[in-house]
Formats: structure tokens, C-alpha cells, sequence
């Protein structure tokens, strides 16, 4: 018996070592920080946020609508400018580096990166009478947080989730998740704020994000609000290997 409870003691033990450790280091297992890179030929601007800088590519045309473009939490979004260029010809393009990502500086949080996103839409709505958002995987939340508080002229969702919380239950079934994650990027409770027009594309393979997670914010928008586009075949990072990908996209933004 003695033995028994030695065992169940030390088990106990390493298990809260474990989620003590994984609490500390969890901002480093949610963004996985990009280098900054040089592309020939390429505009950027730097925008002040709070304390920190944020890098933004951009494709500029003429004409008032904007597309801004918030990405996945390993990607560096200047790999789409070609891409969103043939894509996207009736919009200017802002590509959003994040916290820390790509030529900005600071620490990536849920909060600073939903600051850092409403600085960048009231410095580019000033320019631009029409604002469209396009969020991928962990910028569908950034995307949607800012589409639930500023006025956008769509929505495009990426990949998107409910909840990162929900998310990481479908994980890691065996850790309080709920009690440990301080960025939770809870935008199911933030789509009914949201009045802009609505395209949910997912995978219809996606082994990091499941099809319930994206049914989920896709089912908290206004009936009618949020039409979904799944791509058979495709996984959660292959997504946009598929022509019907850039051809959903473009067609719902008017280009």
C-alpha cells in the first residue's frame, strides 16, 4: 500500500512539473516566430503599435478597397505576395507581419496581436473606403476579433476554429488546457458582433484543426451570414496548393 502511494505521489508530481512547464512555455508552442526576409521588389511600411513596430507588406493598386491579410502561427506571409497579386487585382494588399514575425519587433500574445490589428486597420482605413479581411489558421482569429469591432466589407476565414482553448482539447484530451492557456482566441463568442458577409474555407483533411472546430464559428454567425467551402483532398498546410482555393477566395472578394 505504501508503495502504492509513493507511486501515485510521484506521478502526481510529474505531472504538475509537466503542466508547470508547458504553462511557461506555451506562447512558445502557439507562434513560432518567422525570420525577417528581403523580397526584390517588394514595398513594406512599418506601423507603430504600442511599443512595438509591425512590418506590412504591401501591394498597392488603385482604386478604395483593401485586403489585409493575417496569417498562420509558422508563416511568412510574403510567400503569398505573387500569389494574392494574380489572385486579388481590384484590391490593395496588406500583409501583416506579426509581433515579433518577419521584421517586427516585440513578444507575440493574444492580446498584443489584437491591439496590433485594430492599429493596422485604423491607419489603412484612413486610405481606403472598403476594408476586407482574410485570416489563415491562427489569423482567422485576429481576423475575426477585429471584424466583431471594426466595420469590414468582408470576411474570409481560413482554416478557422471556435476557440484555440477548444482546439487544444482535441489534442491533448489529458491536460487541463482550459486552466493552463492564457491566449485563447475565444472568437465563437465574438461572431455574433460580426456584420460583414462571411467565407469559411476549410480542409476537408485537416489534422490540426477538425471540421467540428470550424463548424463551430461557422454555426455562431447570423443564419445565412457564413457560407463554408471545403476542398477535398487537402490537408491543414496544403490547402492552398489547390486552385480552388485562390478561385473561393477571389471570386467572394469581387476580383
Amino acid at each position: 500500500m505504501r508503495n502504492l502511494l509513493v507511486l501515485l505521489l510521484t506521478a502526481a508530481g510529474a505531472y504538475a512539473a509537466f503542466c508547470s512547464l508547458l504553462f511557461a512555455t506555451q506562447r512558445s508552442q502557439i507562434y513560432f516566430r518567422v525570420p525577417e526576409v528581403q523580397r526584390s521588389g517588394a514595398e513594406s511600411i512599418r506601423l507603430a503599435s504600442g511599443e512595438a513596430t509591425i512590418k506590412v507588406w504591401v501591394l498597392r493598386r488603385p482604386g478604395p478597397r483593401a485586403l489585409i491579410y493575417f496569417g498562420g502561427n509558422a508563416e511568412d506571409v510574403s510567400l503569398n505576395l505573387s500569389s494574392f497579386a494574380a489572385a486579388f487585382p481590384a484590391h490593395t494588399l496588406y500583409l501583416v507581419n506579426y509581433r515579433g514575425y518577419g521584421g517586427s519587433s516585440g513578444r507575440p500574445s493574444e492580446r498584443a496581436l489584437l491591439a496590433d490589428a485594430e492599429t493596422v486597420y485604423d491607419r489603412l482605413s484612413r486610405q481606403h473606403a472598403a476594408v476586407s479581411v482574410l485570416g489563415r489558421s491562427l489569423g482567422s482569429g485576429v481576423a475575426v476579433h477585429l471584424a466583431s469591432v471594426r466595420a469590414v466589407e468582408r470576411l474570409a476565414l481560413v482554416s478557422p476554429y471556435d476557440s484555440l482553448v477548444a482546439v487544444a482539447r482535441e489534442h491533448y484530451r489529458w491536460l487541463p488546457v482550459g486552466l493552463l492557456m492564457l491566449d485563447r482566441y475565444e472568437s465563437v463568442a465574438k461572431a455574433a458582433t460580426v456584420r460583414a458577409p462571411v467565407l469559411v474555407l476549410v480542409a476537408a483533411d485537416d489534422e490540426i484543426i477538425p471540421r467540428r472546430r470550424s463548424q463551430a464559428i461557422l454555426d455562431a454567425f447570423a443564419p445565412g451570414q457564413a457560407r463554408v467551402v471545403a476542398i477535398a483532398g487537402a490537408t491543414h498546410n496544403s490547402l492552398d496548393a489547390f486552385p480552388q482555393y485562390l478561385e473561393s477566395l477571389s471570386e467572394f472578394l469581387g476580383d
